[in-house]
């Protein structure tokens, strides 16, 4: 029997997931413009409002596999929906916080709902979508993000204006609530999951452990904007540490949080990797960027915002016709196709400013941001395709993960390239000429980044995945013949 339904009307569904996802994207970029007011608010420095940021992002990193696998154990419809009421709860907090330490500690909460609005929109995605739909369900969650991405600077910024920041974290609590009425009634009641846990099925151990290393990590990759007693290189010492204990960890449990042979599969271990070169790719255009349309192009900051907002624009209309491309053509083709288009766009970003300026810029910006969808709809639906039912919230869980530890690391490592290319980290006082080359550079290696993903894809490929159209792949097959679906679950070694 099918574990994924051929006859069911898809659209309730996508509305409730992609409403999911918009509520955990916003919860994110919303507040990036409040910072400002908050330290006034609260007289607090720019340091420790940062954290007001830092607190969310760093919950859903380190909860978002936890999320996953909880889904997988109690249902994923169940525990998205405690998902939305934990996420309601924090908004409320968040917006009548009365101190900055109120605040920082709703959003923490706040960013564990995310997590599990983020992780399971995904893999209940898997469950509910029929399977030569699915790449047009991840490129509409791939939209989604983009749209609330680009949204939250923007209403933020509005309702600041209009009446304060708090009503900003009350928005957030409508539009959870809002979306906790339309998941209730479109998606439909699991059966056969378990009711309760033990501590054993959750992997508390593991859990722990995984979340000193990601803690550390995001710490190290934000040294930069905070004031912190331990350095930069002791962070990432202590993230190390926990991350080869969590190996021995999950070598030795029975129920392991992440079972290292799923990181052995060449498809899904192979995927996790990619998704997070190309989310450190992601990120160094909007960390990198607005230096170099201020300092080398002399933009001012209006300008430069309305430039920067050109590509989430581009990725919210772009996501949809990714996705139905990844049905039409299959996941390897798709993928293969949007890292070519990456490389060369990426060339066009090193090249095109410095000739025809801001035009030049948003024309490589028009080929880049798709590239980014392409791939990210093609891989997705790649990975959550070859995951077992019991293991697809793990599995989405590692997707957001592995996403995550891209952005964090494109928004420090990629800088650091260009501060190094530059010679100088007062970028102000940086002759124009030199802005422009240490730009042009660093997006040359970051081509080059694109290009060892294009390598990895092209391996993973001959790992035993056929790049045929997903309705007719081997997810297909195995829903047809039983005895496939274990025989395709089996660990591909790399």
């Amino acid at each position: 029997m099918s574990d994924t339904p051929k006859t069911r009307a898809p659209l309730p569904i996508l509305i409730a997931l992609s409403a999911a996802t918009l509520t955990g994207s916003l919860g994110i970029s919303i507040a990036t413009v409040l910072l400002p007011a908050l330290t006034r608010s609260f007289d607090a420095t720019v340091s420790e409002v940062q954290w007001v940021l830092l607190a969310y992002l760093m919950a859903l990193t380190i909860a978002i596999v936890s999320a996953g696998r909880l889904g997988d154990l109690l249902g994923h419809r169940r525990v998205l929906i405690a998902g939305l009421a934990i996420f309601i709860a924090a908004s409320v907090l968040c917006a009548a916080a009365p101190s900055l330490g109120a605040l920082i500690a709703g959003r923490g909460l706040q960013g564990l709902g995310g997590a599990i609005l983020l992780a399971l929109s995904m893999s209940l995605a898997r469950d509910l979508v029929p399977a030569a739909r699915l790449g047009s369900a991840m490129g509409l969650i791939a939209a989604t993000t983009a749209i609330g991405t680009a949204l939250g600077p923007s209403l933020g910024g509005v309702l600041l204006a209009w009446c304060g920041w708090r009503m900003a974290f009350w928005l957030l609590a409508g539009v959870g609530a809002f979306t906790f009425g339309i998941a209730a009634a479109a998606l439909p009641r699991e059966t056969g999951r378990a009711s309760t846990v033990s501590l054993a099925d959750l992997d508390v151990p593991g859990s722990l452990v995984l979340g000193v290393a990601l803690a550390a990590y995001a710490l190290a990759t934000s040294h930069g904007i905070l004031d912190l007693p331990i350095p930069t290189t002791g962070l990432i010492a202590i993230a190390a540490v926990a991350a080869v204990m969590f190996a021995i960890v999950e070598s030795r449990v029975a129920t392991p949080l992440v079972p290292l042979a799923l990181l052995r599969d060449a498809t899904i271990g192979l995927g996790f990797l990619m998704n997070l070169i190309v989310g450190a790719i992601m990120m160094s255009t909007l960390v990198v960027g607005p230096f170099f349309l201020a300092f080398s192009l002399g933009l001012n900051e209006a300008l430069v915002g309305l430039v920067m907002a050109v590509g989430p624009a581009i990725a919210a209309i772009s996501g949809i016709p990714a996705g139905r491309l990844t049905d039409r053509f299959g996941t390897q083709r798709v993928c293969v196709f949007g890292l070519l288009q990456m490389i060369l766009a990426l060339v066009c970003l090193a090249a095109l400013p410095r000739f025809f300026g801001v035009g030049g810029y948003v024309a490589a910006l028009f080929a880049l941001t798709p590239s980014f969808q392409l791939f990210l709809a093609a891989n997705t639906t790649a990975v959550l395709a070859d995951a077992s039912r019991e293991e697809r919230g793990r599995v989405a869980g590692l997707l957001g993960l592995s996403r995550n530890l891209g952005l964090m690391t494109g928004a420090s490592a990629i800088p650091a390239v260009f501060v190094g290319i530059l010679g100088t980290g007062d970028v102000a006082r940086a002759p124009i000429q030199g802005i422009a080359h240490a730009f042009s550079m660093t997006f040359a290696a970051t081509a080059g980044l694109a290009a060892i993903t294009l390598g990895i894809a092209i391996l993973r490929q001959m790992g035993g995945r056929s790049p045929q159209p997903l309705r007719k792949n081997r997810a297909a097959e195995s829903e047809r013949v039983p005895h496939l679906a274990e025989e395709r679950r089996r660990p591909k070694r790399l």
